[in-house]
C-alpha cells in the first residue's frame, strides 16, 4: 500500500501521548461596557474559561476592529484578488506598512500571509548561498528552523539566550560577511524575553544582523506596544498581526536595500496572494488601539503578578514578564492528565508535548490576557495548584 508511514507514524504519536486532533472552538462574547469580552470558549457545547488564546491585548472581536473589517470591505472588497507584484497590492496594505514603519520607526515594511511565510521568507531569501552564516537560539519557533536549514547557509544554534555561546560561536566566523544573528522577542512556549540590548549590540560589534522573530512581544512589550524595537535597534523585525493584535497576516520590516531585494527575490512573496485588503485596513485599526491603551499591558502584568503569587512552591514555573507563563510538568502522559483535570472545573489550558517542547518539559502554557479578571486568575490558580499536588 502507497504511503504506509502515515497510519504508523499516526499510531507512535497515540502510543507517545502525542497525538494531537481538531477540536472545534466557539467564541462565546459578553458586552462589558461596549467592549467584547472574549475570555470564555464553548467546545461541545461546554464553556470553559480560556487560558490558551493569544488575543493577549484581548482586542478580538473589538467593535471598532470590527467596524473598520467591514469599511475595508466596503472599499476594497474581501480579497486581494491576485498577488502584490500583479494588481493584489492596494491602498489599504500601503497605508498599513506605512502605519508599520511610523510604529516602529523603521524605513520599509512589506506584508506576508502569516507569521510562517514569512520566516521561510527571510531565511531562504538570505541564504540563497552557502556564503551565508545563520546563528538560530535554539529554542527558536519551528519556522525559523525550518527557514534556516531549507536555505543554503551554513546554520548553528546557541544555548538559550546564551550571549557568550552565541559570541564565540560568531568569533569562529569573523572573516565571513554574511552573518544572521536570529532569536524571539518573546518566546512562544516560555515566556521568557530575548537578551535584545546584548544581541544589538553583538551584532554590531561582529558586523552582523539581527533578526528577531516579535510575533509575541509585538502589541506586548514598550509603551505604545512596539515590541523588541522598544529595546534596542533591530535590523529585521518579523511579527504576526494574529496574535496581540487580532486580525491575520504578518509584516516584516527592514531597510530600503532588503525590502527591493524580497520584493525581486522571495518566492514566498512574490509567489503568494496577497493578504486582505480588508483585514490590513482593520489592522490598522488595532495597531492603533494597541498604541494607545496602555492599560492593556498593565493589566497583563497585574494579573500576571498576581498569578505567580498564588501559585503553590511545588509548581515549576518559567520565570517571565510576558503573557505566556509555562508550568513544567515533564512528562506527555501527566500533562495531559492535568489539562483533562482542569477541563473538569471548566478551565480550558492545553498541554504543549514534543516535539513543540524539548522531550520530558511537557507543559501547561497559560497566557493571561487583558479580558481576564482577577476572579478568573484566583479560580485559575487555586485548580492548578489542586491538580498538580
Amino acid at each position: 500500500m502507497a504511503f504506509d508511514f502515515i497510519r504508523a507514524d499516526v499510531n507512535e504519536q497515540k502510543t507517545k501521548s502525542r497525538y494531537r486532533q481538531l477540536v472545534c472552538a466557539q467564541i462565546e462574547s459578553s458586552v462589558v461596557n461596549t467592549v467584547i469580552n472574549d475570555n470564555m470558549i464553548v467546545i461541545n457545547d461546554k464553556s470553559y474559561l480560556n487560558f490558551s488564546s493569544n488575543d493577549y491585548l484581548g482586542l478580538n472581536n473589538h467593535p471598532l476592529i470590527n467596524q473598520a473589517l467591514q469599511e475595508g470591505a466596503d472599499k476594497f472588497g474581501t480579497c486581494a484578488s491576485s498577488s502584490s507584484l500583479v494588481t493584489g497590492y492596494h491602498y489599504a496594505h500601503q497605508s498599513l506598512e506605512d502605519e508599520i514603519c511610523q510604529w516602529l520607526n523603521k524605513p520599509k515594511c512589506l506584508l506576508f500571509s502569516s507569521g510562517f511565510s514569512a520566516n521561510l521568507a527571510i531565511f531562504n531569501a538570505l541564504g540563497k548561498t552557502a556564503g551565508s552564516h545563520f546563528f538560530l537560539d535554539k529554542l527558536s519557533h519551528a519556522s525559523m528552523i525550518d527557514g534556516a536549514y531549507q536555505s543554503n547557509a551554513t546554520v548553528k544554534r546557541f544555548n538559550h539566550n546564551n550571549i557568550d555561546h552565541l559570541s564565540n560561536l560568531l568569533q569562529r566566523r569573523e572573516q565571513s560577511p554574511n552573518k544572521l544573528i536570529a532569536s524571539e522577542g518573546v518566546f512562544s512556549m516560555d515566556g521568557c524575553q530575548a537578551n535584545v540590548n546584548e544581541l544589538a549590540q553583538l551584532a554590531k560589534a561582529k558586523q552582523a544582523w539581527l533578526y528577531l522573530d516579535d510575533a509575541h512581544s509585538i502589541g506586548i512589550v514598550g509603551s505604545e506596544g512596539q515590541g523588541s524595537n522598544s529595546l534596542a535597534n533591530v535590523d529585521i523585525t518579523m511579527a504576526t498581526f494574529g496574535k496581540a493584535l487580532a486580525t491575520s497576516g504578518a509584516f516584516i520590516t527592514c531597510d530600503e536595500n532588503l525590502h527591493d531585494y524580497l520584493v525581486n527575490f522571495s518566492r514566498h512573496y512574490i509567489y503568494s496572494t496577497a493578504i486582505s485588503p480588508a483585514i490590513a485596513w482593520a489592522t490598522k485599526a488595532s495597531i492603533s488601539l494597541a498604541q494607545k491603551e496602555q492599560w492593556r499591558r498593565e493589566k497583563i502584568s497585574e494579573l500576571s503578578e498576581l498569578f505567580t503569587r498564588l501559585l503553590a512552591d511545588n509548581i515549576e514555573l518559567i520565570t517571565t514578564q510576558s503573557s505566556i507563563h509555562a508550568i513544567i510538568i515533564g512528562d506527555e502522559k501527566k500533562a495531559l492528565a492535568v489539562s483533562d483535570l482542569l477541563k473538569k472545573q471548566g478551565i480550558w489550558l492545553t498541554a504543549i508535548r514534543p516535539p513543540t517542547v524539548a522531550v520530558n518539559s511537557s507543559r501547561l502554557r497559560v497566557t493571561i490576557c487583558a479580558n481576564h479578571n482577577t476572579k478568573d486568575i484566583i479560580y485559575l490558580a487555586g485548580c492548578i495548584n489542586k491538580a498538580i499536588a
